[in-house]
């Protein structure tokens, strides 16, 4: 299941760990984001121990969006060290998502 990541935890779950993460930045009246969730949370299954996968709300978490420049969502970064090293806006398929978290661990 896919880590619920709030300005309060950002730091410690995405800036402060060695393995590559994926943030997707949604929101409940999103549309595409509905689309996007159910392969965010297929994928922190996937790479349960090898990655971290999670979701900022940016309804509620509206810090951590603005300091990321978050204008579209859905919107999904990929960090690694604690610095962005991928990004996709809009709705993408799984296997290019995967491939994007799969360029990190090698």
């Amino acid at each position: 299941m896919a880590l619920e990541i709030t300005d309060a935890n950002f730091e410690e779950l995405v800036l402060n760990t060695d393995k590559p993460v994926l943030v997707d930045f949604w929101a409940e009246w999103c549309g595409p984001c509905r689309m996007v969730g159910p392969i965010v949370e297929e994928l922190a299954g996937d790479y349960e121990g090898k990655a971290v996968v999670g979701k900022v709300n940016v309804d509620v978490n509206q810090g951590i969006a603005g300091k990321y420049g978050i204008r579209n969502i859905p919107t999904l970064l990929v960090f690694k060290n604690g610095e962005i090293v991928d990004k996709q806006v809009g709705v993408a398929a799984k296997n290019v998502l995967a491939g994007k978290l799969d360029a990190q661990l090698g």
